[in-house]
Parts: C-alpha cells; structure tokens; sequence
C-alpha cells in the first residue's frame, strides 16, 4: 500500500529556492509510488489569522468556518509523513505557517490534553517527518547567537506535540549567495531526504 505523504510549502516567491526544493520533494516521493499531496500556503491563500472562538485547548477542535481549514484539518490526520519546506525568518517559520499550525493542528484534531499524566496526546497518524529551511545565516552564529530556534519549534515544541517522535530537518545555507553547484545539491540532498523518509 502506497504511503501518503503532504508537503506544506510556505515561501510568498514563485519560483523561489524554497518552491523548487518542493518540487524536488514531491517529485521524488511520487517517483517512489507515494500519494503525495503539495500544498503551496501562499498560493492558496491561507488565512493565518486565528479567530477568537478557536483559541481553546482542551476538548474537540473549536469550530473554524473556513473551509480551507476544515479541508486541512480532515486531511493532515490521514497523511503517514509531514514535509515542510520554509525559509528561516526572525528565527520562525513564516507567519502563513505558524498560523497554518495554530489553526489546522488543532486540539481534538492533531493532538488532546486531560490525559492522566498531563501530557498531550499526539492524534496524526504521521510518526515521520521532514522540515527543510533555507537560511542567510551562518550556522555558527545561528548556534552560538540564537540557540537555533528553528530545531526547537519543530523538534521540541510542535511535532512531539501531536504525535510526530522522528523530525528530520535539514538546513540550507546560505542561499543568497550560493551558486547553481551548490544549489544543485541541496536539491539532490533534498530527494535524497525524501526518500529516506518514506523508507
């Protein structure tokens, strides 16, 4: 049986370095026979913009009336491995993303709390996942400056959170002044990734 696999895209440039490790990505794992589903955040206009009613935590999801998010929400439960590719801004995902997890990873949908132990629950079926950020910044700074904090939202914060316990993530760096040699890796790293993935 075929593995689905989502991609979650969040970079506002067609055509950007970012758009072309998700094609890479996608193009890979359906190489590989998976259901491979992409989704272009900025493309699709997704609105990060929680609403007020949908900021509780415990019990089923609030619900959203938009239908976008009610179409992300019913589909990133049956999907067997996450990919999200985005570019390090501030030392965050983009805001379109960070609002893409605030309201599609919602509590009685990708995770619950009120268990015995007072740890949340992780409800997607998804275990795998693999993050790809690009960056300007070099990687010694990034460690000894700022902690890295990209590691720490998707490796600790997020993904444990609701289920995900193997996060690969790889950095790209730096981009703006990287050549087609070296880009031409990064994209072969990235295939390389993808299919590690879903081996």
């Amino acid at each position: 049986m075929s593995k689905s696999v989502a991609v979650y895209l969040a970079h506002p440039r067609p055509g950007s370095f970012n758009h072309a490790l998700a094609e890479a990505v996608a193009d890979e794992l359906a190489g590989r026979g998976c259901r491979v589903v992409v989704h272009d955040l900025y493309a699709e206009g997704f609105d990060p913009m929680l609403p007020a009613g949908a900021t509780g935590t415990v019990g089923a999801a609030p619900d959203d009336e938009d239908p976008l998010v009610t179409r992300h929400r019913a589909e990133v439960v049956t999907h067997d491995a996450l990919v999200f590719v985005h570019p390090n801004w501030w030392g965050m995902p983009p805001a379109v993303l960070t609002g893409w997890i605030q309201r599609v990873l919602a509590p009685g949908v990708a995770y619950k709390l009120g268990t015995a132990d007072g740890e949340p629950a992780g409800l997607l079926k998804a275990r795998r996942a693999l993050v790809l950020n690009t960056s300007d910044t070099p990687a010694e700074r990034e460690d000894d400056e700022f902690g890295d904090p990209l590691q720490r939202i998707w490796a600790a914060c997020v993904l444990p959170y609701v289920g995900v316990d193997d996060v690969r993530r790889h950095v790209l760096r730096t981009v703006t002044d990287s050549g087609d040699g070296e880009r031409a890796g990064w994209l072969r790293l990235a295939r390389e990734q993808a299919a590690a993935l879903v081996e």
